[in-house]
């Protein structure tokens, strides 16, 4: 008798490896992908004292009506969980910079509310953030390339978010 266990019969399925132009493209992509959030993470760290992640918390809040959007889409649209979400909300609330509340209109969400101190945060750094996106990204780019990093960023866009959820 046999100790090892029977795996059922599971069709062979054909992998369906990149090309040499894939391989190089994906290591590209996956490479400036990687370097350019470490570079914009770092400049904030440097010069606000926060994550990139809170500065994408507080300028999406900035561009939403009233400077209010429920915490799931939220989190969407940072591609954030709800719990490191509400983590990184409850360290901006620390600092004043955000409030939370529920929803009167439904129940079950919580609304988060960008205060004008935390405005005010935003505008002092966004000059910094913008240049470092600008100095990292954008100019090394033809506006030829832009206009292609959009078509492609937006193609990859509709692959992984096809209901649009993740965009505000």
């Amino acid at each position: 008798m046999s100790t090892s266990a029977t795996l059922p019969s599971v069709p062979p399925q054909k992998t369906r490896w990149l090309t040499a132009d894939e391989q190089r493209a994906w290591l590209a992509w996956l490479g400036a992908s990687e370097l350019l959030m470490a570079s914009l993470d770092a400049q904030l760290q440097r010069d606000a004292g926060f994550p990139h992640t809170y500065y994408a918390i507080l300028a999406q809040l900035s561009q939403a009506p009233d400077r209010t959007l429920r915490m799931s889409d939220l989190a969407g649209f940072i591609n954030a969980s709800p719990s490191r979400l509400s983590h990184a909300v409850g360290k901006l609330e620390d600092r004043g910079w955000v409030t939370r509340k529920p929803s009167t209109c439904d129940k079950r969400s919580t609304l988060c509310t960008l205060t004008d101190d935390g405005f005010a945060v935003l505008v002092e750094h966004a000059p910094g953030h913008v240049e470092t996106v600008r100095k990292t990204l954008f100019d090394a780019l033809t506006p030829e390339q832009v206009a292609q990093l959009e078509q492609i960023c937006n193609a990859v866009l509709d692959r992984l978010d096809p209901s649009g959820a993740c965009r505000p």
